[in-house]
């Protein structure tokens, strides 16, 4: 199983998750792969059957998922000890406190009136009204302290009611992952029981798959079977991607590639995607985002194709080379935090293959754009001369100085280390956990690839 099968595998199973991971992604520079990448090999049983138990497994993750949520928010969240809880609680105390005080200020008022009323003295009247003064002045108090009381119970029970819709929507996006698991491991089970149906119809035909003409793992003109390993000699930056980009512009930036090995690699594949979700995390911003690549070879802007991965051809020992990347941001598109997630793989001509053993990310803010609709300084248009930007040819190398740290090094750019970095939850929120859901089912079979393909 090549890497270019297994990635698209990997991103149909990425998409159970809440949120559409890598929407816009790679950018690969020729159009022309190698002949051995042309060829589609055909799932084996014992690949399937592997299919069936992970995608089992997600799918009982996604039950637990949803029955937990669905505790913390009918139970855990109503516990006197959480916190919103626990500010209602005392916020409605002191408000009844508050009203039981102003109660018996309103009744001294009145007791007061009468004391004076029934004075018969002049010094009797004085008195009693000096008391009747103090009793208004304890009520205005009082009644002061009740609205303000009442006003803090509100916003107490308002923000528990708020964290609460926020979790029912959790819950809301933790079914729909819960519903698509479902599809997918009957999909898997069917493909499953199809290709076994079709061995033992083989079979009973006679065909059982000798000198490599048919059957499962010798069936004529599939792709042969190699071991892929990890490889952090083979790096992709980001380079000139922005901190924060803003609504109607566009963002003109390059993937770097590098092979920091001493062997050539003869078929590149880098990959790259950009994600967002709005300042709350509970929607996706990807269908306002549009990455488009280019190169010196292949001029013209084309729109970024996940699964349909192109080779960027054969890259020597310690060279790299570049790809013109370019990230339209709609006018419409609200606040929000987004990220751009890069790797690599390789293919040779003798089967082996591999690639750079973790996705990693340069984190964005989003910004709206401005009200008045006027422009803002510094964004770049998309139409802007990039000759000065080092991008080789396709297939091409670099005689840049290559920056073989994986991912984060000093060479140029500004990509983020990967990990559980403080940014990154803020890409998602309330959705943060769907991301990652998304981007660790790529990370995983490109990990699990490397030590069950054969």
């Amino acid at each position: 199983m090549k890497i270019r099968r297994v990635l698209a595998t990997a991103v149909a199973a990425a998409v159970i998750s809440p949120v559409a991971l890598l929407s816009a992604a790679p950018a690969f520079a020729d159009e022309k792969p190698a002949t051995q990448q042309t060829q589609k090999a055909k799932p084996t049983i014992e690949e399937l059957e592997q299919a069936v138990e992970r995608a089992q497994k997600e799918y009982d993750a996604a039950v637990v998922a949803v029955n937990d949520a669905i505790t913390f928010l009918t139970e855990d969240m109503e516990a006197d000890t959480y916190p919103t809880k626990a500010a209602v609680i005392e916020a409605e105390a002191a408000a009844a406190a508050a009203a039981q005080a102003k109660t018996e200020t309103d009744q001294a008022v009145v007791d007061a009136r009468a004391e004076l009323e029934a004075a018969a003295t002049d010094e009797d009247r004085a008195a009693a009204q000096t008391a009747l003064d103090e009793a208004e002045k304890a009520a205005k108090e009082a009644a002061d302290a009740k609205t303000a009381a009442d006003a803090k119970a509100t916003e107490a029970s308002t923000a528990h009611d708020d964290a609460r819709v926020a979790q029912a929507r959790k819950i809301g996006l933790l079914q729909k992952a819960k519903k698509e698991a479902k599809a997918k491991l009957t999909d898997a089970e069917k493909a499953l029981a199809d290709a076994k149906a079709a061995a033992e119809e083989g079979e009973e035909n006679g065909e059982d798959g000798e000198d490599g003409e048919d059957g499962e793992d010798g069936e004529a003109g599939e792709e042969p079977a190699a071991d892929c390993v990890p490889e952090p000699g083979l790096t992709a930056v980001v380079t000139g991607l922005p901190d924060k980009v803003v609504g109607g512009t566009t963002e003109t930036f390059s993937l770097r590639v590098t092979n920091g090995t001493g062997e050539t690699m003869d078929a590149v594949y880098p990959y790259v995607g950009v994600h967002a979700f709005d300042v709350k995390g509970l929607k996706e911003l990807d269908s306002y985002l549009d990455l488009e690549w280019s190169t010196a070879a292949n001029p013209t802007w084309r729109d970024a194709d996940l699964i349909d991965a192109t080779s960027l051809g054969a890259l020597k020992a310690k060279a790299s080379v570049d790809v013109k990347l370019r990230l339209k941001v709609d006018p419409d598109i609200p606040a929000g935090q987004g990220a751009a997630f890069v790797t690599a793989d390789y293919v040779n001509e003798d089967g082996s293959c591999g690639g750079y053993p973790d996705l990693d990310h340069h984190e964005f803010q989003i910004l709206a754009k401005s009200d008045d609709g006027g422009d803002t300084p510094g964004k770049d248009d998309g139409t802007k001369d990039e000759s000065g930007d080092h991008t080789t040819e396709q297939g091409g190398a670099s005689t840049t100085p290559v920056n073989t740290s994986g991912g984060s090094g000093s060479g140029g750019g500004s990509l983020a280390h990967t990990g559980s970095g403080d940014a990154l939850p803020k890409v998602g929120l309330a959705g943060g956990a769907a991301l990652v859901l998304g981007a660790g089912a790529v990370l995983v079979a490109r990990r699990r690839r490397t030590t069950t393909e054969s």
